[in-house]
């Protein structure tokens, strides 16, 4: 489906700036909101930073864009929505991965006791070194 209907069904303007947007997060790599303010300038001019944090805002509440927030690091956002896949991200570089599903089903992990809520979702976050960054620490 093209971005142009997804925004239409979400029932959100089509604008150059979200189309852009949409295209820049689609070919970035967890891309935080200065990448994505750079990323839709290159494409479609002058736009203000506001209006790209207020875009995403939309995207992201109409479930176009997942938005992750790794501790310690500006929020990043992606296109890969709704199938509850997690991530790995590098203590020393900051790089975020996808990752699968860890078991099972979504939500893909059960927690010990639910406190009576319906879950629906599981957000997990593995910390650790990237192959680039151990390679550089070896040398």
């Amino acid at each position: 489906m093209e971005d142009e209907d997804r925004l239409r069904q979400a029932g959100l303007r089509v604008t150059a700036a979200r189309l852009a947007i949409m295209q820049t997060v689609r070919e970035g790599d967890h891309l935080d909101v200065d990448a994505v303010h750079r990323g839709v300038r290159e494409r479609v001019g002058h736009v203000s930073l506001q209006a790209v944090y207020d875009s995403l805002h939309a995207l992201h509440r109409e479930g176009l864009l997942r938005r992750i927030e790794p501790a310690g690091s500006p929020a990043r956002y992606e296109t890969r929505v709704g199938d509850n896949h997690h991530h790995l991200v590098c203590r020393q570089c900051g790089r975020v991965t996808d990752v699968d599903c860890a078991v099972g089903h979504a939500p893909c992990l059960d927690p010990a006791s639910d406190a009576g809520y319906q879950v629906d979702e599981a957000d997990v976050i593995y910390w650790g070194v990237c192959p680039e960054c151990r390679s550089e620490d070896a040398r």
